[in-house]
């Protein structure tokens, strides 16, 4: 029965009932059998975190046969091979501890039964050890050791007041099919941050480099205000608008801030060298007036930040391209329409001047790809510990 999913315990009677030890004339008097009744979404749940590349690990105070039986009709791999928390290795640090064997029983099996409190506790930490991020649920005072160590301490509403008291966070319904949108939403936070950020530090870089190529190597400021509110817009304003709202399934990754400044930096200081290179092209070209110059650097400004954009909004789906495209749109637009035009103080220069710009941004583009971090391994997968 109990390799069949159902809790088995046994009723027995004694003539006496001492302190510590079990009476030596015990006699079963009956079996009480208790079915488990599975919630509809929790295969679902199980699936959500394998796609997102999620181990999930059941540790619970029972059989470990019938947990295995309940874990392999959700569909979770290794539930066919359950482990008997007794049988663990030491986990202590002491002569007789092995932390390291009881960090590779961990990581090899994913159902474990007759598992102690201080037992769960120790696993959170050898999981811990091997360079994992740790989410604990559970419901029970036994639990409560182990959700205080673990990374992220998931509490059920319906548990115990330690439990709820120790934990980051309590699901109300005691549902734990709550969390794939929890995980959902922290990493199109985290992701869209990380996006939006590359943009305005990239911005913050070339506007230190024309701040410092006018105050101290005394070139000519190349913009009007209303020339830098235009390209803040189009390149960086309503694209980061978008961009945060937008889904984002990429798993966190340590090291955000070198990140993003390895791309930033590189990209705003290309762009405003750009820029700046384009405006004195400009100045040299015979025939144009100031609003021709300046609407030529900021020609080069935007097709740059489209550009990096582009990298920025990468993989360019159906609707980033949209926007990027958009975006890229409206600035001919604004040329077209003479009250915009007037509003920016705008005058396009001749052909040549444009395909200079859109060359020189070409340029750039190139160059910022060789900064992109690209796909690097995201390092230790995530678990899930579930009781």
């Amino acid at each position: 029965m109990a390799a069949g999913g159902q809790r088995v315990v046994l009723l027995a009677h004694a003539s006496a009932l001492p302190d510590e030890q079990l009476p030596p004339d015990l006699a079963p008097a009956g079996l009480v059998v208790l079915g488990e009744r599975l919630r509809p979404n929790a295969a679902a749940t199980l699936r959500y975190f394998a796609e997102q590349d999620v181990t999930v690990k059941v540790i619970s105070g029972d059989n470990p046969r019938t947990v295995g039986a309940i874990a392999g009709r959700l569909g979770l791999p290794g539930a066919s091979d359950p482990v008997d928390g007794r049988e663990l290795p030491d986990h202590d640090d002491s002569a007789s501890g092995d932390p390291a064997s009881l960090a590779e029983a961990v990581e090899a099996h994913s159902v474990f039964g007759r598992v102690a409190p201080k037992q769960k506790r120790a696993m959170v930490a050898a999981l811990q050890a091997n360079g994992h991020t740790v989410a604990m649920t559970g419901d029970g005072v036994n639990d409560a050791l182990a959700l205080k160590d673990a990374d992220i301490g998931v509490a059920m509403g319906a548990g115990s007041q330690a439990t709820r008291a120790v934990a980051q966070l309590v699901l109300l319904d005691s549902d734990f099919a709550a969390l794939p949108p929890v995980v959902a939403e922290g990493r199109r936070v985290l992701g869209n941050i990380e996006r939006t950020s590359s943009l305005y530090l990239t911005k913050t870089a070339y506007a230190m480099v024309l701040a410092l190529a006018t105050g101290v190597a005394g070139f000519v400021f190349p913009f009007l205000p209303r020339h830098l509110t235009l390209i803040a817009s189009l390149t960086i304003g309503i694209p980061s608008f978008f961009l945060a709202l937008a889904p984002n399934a990429e798993r966190f990754r340590s090291g955000f801030v070198p990140r993003v400044l390895r791309f930033a930096a590189p990209a705003g200081i290309l762009a405003g060298i750009a820029t700046l290179l384009a405006y004195e092209l400009a100045r040299r070209e015979p025939g144009l007036s100031l609003a021709q110059e300046q609407t030529t650097a900021v020609m080069t400004l935007l097709w740059v930040g489209l550009a990096v954009l582009s990298i920025i909004a990468t993989p360019l789906t159906g609707w980033r391209v949209t926007l990027v495209g958009a975006m890229a749109a409206a600035f001919p637009a604004v040329l077209l329409v003479p009250f915009a035009r007037r509003f920016f103080a705008l005058q396009a220069p001749p052909l040549i001047v444009w395909l200079a710009a859109i060359g020189i941004a070409a340029i750039v583009w190139s160059f910022a790809r060789l900064f992109v971090p690209g796909d690097q391994p995201v390092g230790p997968r995530g678990q899930i510990v579930d009781t």
